[in-house]
């Protein structure tokens, strides 16, 4: 099957180059969409002098539009949201489908001195591991936030539950792009999945640097390659899923079958 990743910079609040995305995907036969970090929203540095009530309108405004495209082209639909609660900003990935809209609080945020979206949103740790995962096509997918790919605890639950294919939403930038091509070829082996990483794009100035979000988006096939990609421009990859190539990696390697055996999860 054929899933979509969306490569864009943070949208304008008009739909148009959205809506016509998804018409695309659509009539190519495609189901599910993935978009990346701080795409339907500003950037959280840039969130923080903008009123809540205006975050909140503007993603009260995407969210009824993504579900109406995931009804209007039966689309299944992965993006990342801000939502406001009480006045409470909470950072969260979406899964918007015809039947259902479900959301997940990211458990991880980045804590650093120069991004600490910890401080920023009011998510408050749970102690629970709980991603989104469903299943379509007889595959089963599995949604991570970028920043939590860096905690085993996430890729334990990939293994207790059969993902096949890890979608991965990531707002990365400072010349990390080495870091996350081996992190990610490294995770896609050793647990036998594929993983569509979907970067943005754009810039953040602040008073110190420039913050450029450098696109690369690309799949990573379950021999830890990198399969296909793109470049640092607004683009859309579509990303092939063999499930001859899956059956075959956790047949080969059968580092699964080790762990299930051992009752380890």
């Amino acid at each position: 099957m054929k899933i979509a990743a969306l490569q864009l910079a943070t949208l304008p609040l008009s739909n148009q180059k959205l809506g016509e995305y998804f018409k695309s995907v659509h009539e190519q036969g495609i189901e599910i969409v993935v978009l990346g970090e701080y795409v339907l929203n500003s950037f959280f540095k840039e969130l923080e002098n903008i009123p809540n009530m205006l975050i909140r309108e503007q993603s009260k405004h995407k969210i009824e539009s993504l579900q109406e495209y995931a009804k209007m082209y039966k689309l299944t639909i992965i993006a990342p949201i801000i939502t406001v609660e009480d006045n409470k900003l909470y950072k969260k990935i979406g899964k918007f489908s015809a039947d259902e809209t479900v959301y997940r609080k990211q458990e991880f945020l980045i804590n650093y001195s120069h991004w600490d979206e910890e401080s920023f949103f009011a998510n408050e740790p749970t102690g629970e591991i709980a991603p989104i995962i469903f299943e379509s096509h007889g595959l089963t997918f599995g949604v991570i936030s970028g920043f939590e790919v860096h905690f085993d605890l996430f890729w334990c639950k990939m293994m207790k539950e059969n993902v096949d294919v890890v979608l991965l939403p990531t707002v990365s930038t400072f010349g990390s792009n080495f870091r996350w091509n081996e992190i990610l070829k490294t995770r896609a082996f050793t647990n036998s999945v594929y993983i569509l990483r979907v970067n943005r794009i754009g810039t953040y100035h602040d008073e110190d640097s420039l913050w450029k979000f450098y696109g690369e988006t690309y799949l990573v096939n379950p021999d830890g390659h990198i399969e296909s990609s793109l470049s640092t421009k607004e683009d859309i990859l579509i990303a092939k899923i063999d499930k001859h190539e899956l059956k075959e990696a956790k047949s080969n390697w059968g580092f699964q079958k080790q762990v299930a055996k051992r009752d380890l999860l």
